[in-house]
């Protein structure tokens, strides 16, 4: 396993949980910082050591938990966590910047819901589970194992816990999470169980798988457990595995993690087109030497009436995207706030929503992040330019286990036959 950096100390103010007003101008800093060097990052697809080191010292893995349950005061940093506008925000600066680090706390959100999606009442919320109260950073997955590949992993009842063995591949955080949150079958009752691991213990063993096309830097890879205790109080939850029975609440859980991947989707969108902007408005000084060698741009409106149009189309497609998934990020607060009494076709709602919303950003984020290869002639850089190429490959890897077809086919059903789409918790 790769030797962890000396954590770099970025100048970041760290507000407190309730400070508001500090957060948009928080999250603005830490995407600046990522976005400075996330050609060089991404090339050199290292385990995010640094990164999440620049996340920790900004309060960011704190903030991104859930706010506090009504009538309870006990949170992380004793005054809440972020709601889900305020989240989703974050997720999206940060994913514009880097799309990697985007997933990454996108499923760190999610993550901390677990206890309050899968625990016995309302109250129960992720942050007040005693091993979260420092607000570290999660890692890992809830979701049901595919039952041709086997169970996945197991827990089997040992004295007043449970021993976890298996073996899972994990989205984020193999290598630089705090805790793992992971969905394991119960040899005892057969339900999905949802536990907190300790990465540090010895039965603990990770694999990391950097070498992908892109989103390299979420940290995901493959993890063994062998024979790993895991403590009553580490159990977050438990669901059934008949899908027919799950609560409606419950099943929002999968919703929940496919609308921040489309935030995240739509972020590497924004800042692909953001970025390409800058480099279609950009002309080259004349030849001179500069201090350090760098070439610098002197910026100027471009009057060519193809190139106007196309990011015309493009920029109403980015539009267009985040209409629909604010939509469907209002959808979900809703049912999130109505807790346990959310019924059955509520649910259905908000996952038509949900899918609306993944259909237009997965095409939109394909598009936009494709074309701006075309209009800025840049799709790769091997002298220090945009490298805007990493946008796409990071767009097609987000994307490449969502099928629009999939999701225009559910909402076709539920318009025209009035179903309810699948409870799935895959992506």
């Amino acid at each position: 396993m790769p030797t962890k950096p000396v954590v770099r100390t970025a100048a970041l103010r760290k507000p407190s949980v309730a400070d508001d007003a500090m957060w948009p101008r928080v999250t603005r800093e830490v995407a600046d910082d990522l976005a400075a060097d996330a050609i060089a990052r991404d090339r050199a697809g290292k385990p995010p050591y640094d990164e999440v080191a620049r996340l920790r010292e900004a309060g960011l893995p704190a903030l991104l938990t859930p706010p506090a349950a009504p009538g309870r005061a006990g949170t992380v940093s004793g005054s809440g966590g972020a709601d889900w506008r305020t989240a989703t925000a974050v997720i999206r600066e940060i994913a514009a910047a880097d799309g990697s680090i985007g997933e990454l706390v996108a499923r760190h959100y999610v993550l901390s819901w677990s206890s309050r999606f899968f625990g016995a009442s309302d109250d129960t919320a992720g942050h007040e589970v005693p091993a979260l109260a420092a607000g570290p950073l999660l890692g890992g997955g809830t979701d049901l194992p595919d039952p041709d590949s086997g169970p996945g992993l197991t827990l089997s009842p040992a004295g007043p816990g449970h021993v976890l063995n298996g073996r899972r591949t994990v989205a984020t955080g193999v290598t630089v999470a705090d805790l793992l949150v992971v969905g394991a079958t119960s040899t005892h009752t057969g339900d999905l169980l949802i536990a907190l691991v300790n990465p540090a213990h010895p039965g603990v063993v990770a694999s990391t798988d950097n070498d992908r096309l892109g989103q390299r830097l979420t940290g995901a890879g493959s993890v063994d457990f062998d024979n790993v205790p895991v403590d009553a109080g580490q159990i977050l939850g438990a669901t059934t595995r008949d899908e027919h029975a799950v609560s409606a609440f419950t099943a929002l859980a999968p919703l929940a993690l496919r609308l921040v991947l489309g935030h995240v989707a739509l972020g590497i969108a924004e800042g692909a087109l953001a970025e390409a902007r800058d480099v279609s408005r950009a002309v080259p000084p004349a030849p001179r030497s500069g201090a350090a060698g760098a070439t610098t741009y002197a910026v100027r409106p471009s009057g060519d009436p193809y190139l106007l149009l196309a990011y015309g189309e493009l920029a109403t497609a980015a539009q267009t995207a985040a209409a629909v998934v604010e939509r469907a990020t209002d959808a979900l607060e809703q049912g999130l706030a109505t807790g346990r009494d959310l019924g059955m076709d509520e649910r259905a709602e908000i996952a038509v929503r949900v899918a609306a919303a993944e259909a237009v950003t997965t095409r939109s984020a394909v598009d936009i992040t494709t074309r701006i290869l075309e209009l800025t002639e840049a799709a790769t850089s091997f002298d220090g330019g945009p490298a805007l190429d990493r946008f796409w490959r990071n767009a097609r890897a987000l994307t490449a286990r969502s099928s629009p077809t999939h999701r225009l086919r559910d909402i076709g059903d539920h318009y025209l036959n009035g179903t309810h789409p699948p409870f799935t918790a895959r992506p």
